[in-house]
């Protein structure tokens, strides 16, 4: 398929709004109504024969506002299928000090390891259920089997609502390491930098 979102941006984004709505229930998370994403930055950190690879990825406006829009375009490839169960590694890290530390788990969110980022795609969107817009218009996949090809996100645009994050995620610098493997090989990574300031 050639307009194909790409699966490394649909895990990421994805995954970023099954936690944030698996979770919304839990008495440690605080309702952001006003916030800001500054200085968005992101970059592969897989070996050079890792089969998932993102090219490109553009975020606009910067700041992004939350509540607001943003728009985003895509693109990547992989070189094989994709299928459940694919291990995912977080680690998350805050700048305090000029230290970088790392952010441990809790209540599945922070530095954590998730058996099978299949299963919360597909707790997000239940098996059967269309996929969401702009991924639906498109005709792109939002659940796994993610089969081999390259994959594109045109330029879209997103309405970003209020969310709501744990209290322990203030004001600061972070950085984001995501990998991917299954059977004990890896098959993507990907880092991510912001800055985040809520009310």
């Amino acid at each position: 398929m050639d307009n194909v979102v790409s699966f490394t941006v649909t895990v990421t984004l994805s995954l970023f709004m099954a936690v944030s709505q698996v979770h919304c229930s839990s008495s440690g998370l605080r309702r952001v109504t006003r916030a800001q994403v500054l200085g968005f930055d992101w970059k592969n950190c897989g070996q050079p024969d890792d089969p998932a690879v993102l090219k490109t990825l553009t975020l606009s406006p910067d700041p992004i506002s939350i509540p607001g829009d943003l728009t985003a375009s895509a693109s990547g490839s992989t070189s094989v299928e994709l299928s459940a169960p694919l291990a995912l590694n977080v680690t998350l890290e805050r700048e305090v000090a000029g230290f970088w530390v790392k952010v441990p788990c809790v209540e599945e969110l922070g530095s954590c390891h998730y058996p099978d980022a299949c299963a919360i795609l597909n707790q997000l969107v239940p098996p059967g259920q269309d996929c969401p817009e702009p991924l639906h218009t498109y005709g792109l996949p939002c659940r796994c089997p993610f089969k081999a090809g390259s994959y594109s996100l045109p330029q879209s645009d997103f309405y970003l609502p209020d969310m709501d994050l744990p209290s322990w995620l203030t004001n600061g610098d972070y950085r984001v390491q995501g990998v991917l493997g299954s059977q004990g090989k890896e098959l993507a990574c990907l880092k991510v930098a912001l800055s985040l300031h809520s009310n």
